[in-house]
């Protein structure tokens, strides 16, 4: 699974760990490096460490579908 294209985006992935399980996580995706994924994974509230094989799928999120909410708010004056 190519996943740099989401560097920047929130996705919700598929994500198979060390024992076979898959589960289903919402993340925003920071980097990829040597075969790493560093995301912040919005249901366990912080930064994660994935190996990029074991990601299954990726799926981008718009704000709506994520159920985040807006940290900042910035107006132009």
């Amino acid at each position: 699974m190519v996943i740099e294209p989401y560097i920047g985006r929130n996705v919700e992935i598929v994500y198979k760990d060390s024992k076979g399980v898959s589960t289903r996580r919402r993340v925003a995706v920071y980097s990829v490096r040597n075969g790493k994924v560093r995301v912040l994974d919005w249901g366990k509230k912080s930064f994660q460490t994935l190996a990029a094989a074991r990601i299954i799928s990726a799926t981008p999120l718009t704000r709506q579908d994520s159920g985040m909410k807006l940290l900042f708010s910035f107006q132009v004056h």
